[in-house]
């Protein structure tokens, strides 16, 4: 890869959250944004920003990124309940990227992973989904590979300024060194406050256990999968249902789906 020292970039981070603890911490794929960033931005022109609450919390978790090397991140307090969109593409227009490096989807909130879509909209710039690497900057433009299924990937020339979405296909981000994220300052910064109104009128309840497959096909080629979806069952606590009315049938096929946890 090769980068130009004259290109600005910024790097939207977010809070995250352990999968098994439950314990704040830097979002997996923001890091993972901050770690590309980190490689194209020389002389300190990797900027950071994160917009949403300013908590003890929250703020222990950002100085994760801090400890990556960067000097200091941008706090753009908004309340919880606020649409952060409207006050992200203010800063980002006073700052001026040619370039904004985000994680494809956040571990909290509604983590819906339309920020960077909503963004590059009201901002105008181009968008790229899924970044594995970026190969090189030139000028106006740059050259990326994208992530594909089955791990192919796909040489894009894109041009700039951009709103680029990073996963699981990049480069891992370095470890958070403790020193570093002592010494780093977290900026906050006022911005105006806009309601999220179409949050207002949702309603949210806890998810729900998802049922459990009825079969697993475990193969590696068309021919094993075509065979094990031809093969006749050999489990032995099926029930063969003849001879019945339409109600006693549909009760049967009710009963199995709740046994199974299809149904609740």
């Amino acid at each position: 890869m090769t980068g130009d020292e004259r290109v600005k970039v910024a790097a939207l981070v977010s809070v995250g959250r352990h999968p098994v603890t439950g314990r704040p911490r830097r979002a997996e794929y923001d890091a993972r944004a901050v770690e590309i960033g980190l490689s194209l931005a020389t002389g300190g022109g990797l900027h950071l920003v994160h917009a949403g609450e300013c908590s003890s919390e929250s703020e222990a978790a950002l100085r994760a990124y801090l400890g990556m090397g960067i000097a200091a991140v941008d706090m753009v307090q908004q309340p919880a309940g606020a649409d952060i969109v409207p006050a992200l593409e203010s800063w980002l227009r006073e700052l001026g990227p040619r370039l904004v490096l985000c994680g494809a989807r956040g571990e909290t909130g509604e983590a819906s992973g339309l920020v960077p879509f909503l963004l590059a909209e009201r901002l105008g710039w181009s968008l790229v989904c899924g970044l594995a690497e970026v190969e090189s900057v030139d000028g106006d433009s740059m050259t990326v590979l994208q992530a594909l299924p089955r791990g192919q990937r796909r040489r894009l020339k894109v041009r700039l300024p951009a709103v680029v979405t990073v996963d699981a296909a990049a480069q891992p981000a370095r470890q958070s060194a403790f020193g570093p994220a002592r010494r780093g300052e977290l900026q906050r910064l006022d911005a105006p406050v806009t309601p999220d109104r179409e949050a207002q009128g949702w309603t949210t309840a806890p998810a729900r256990k998802r049922p459990k497959r009825l079969k697993i096909v475990k193969a590696t080629s068309a021919r094993d999968r075509f065979k094990a979806a031809a093969a006749k069952a050999e489990g032995g606590g099926g029930q063969v249902l003849t001879g019945v009315s339409a109600q006693a049938g549909a009760e049967a096929i009710l009963k199995l789906l709740r046994e199974e946890g299809v149904l609740r």
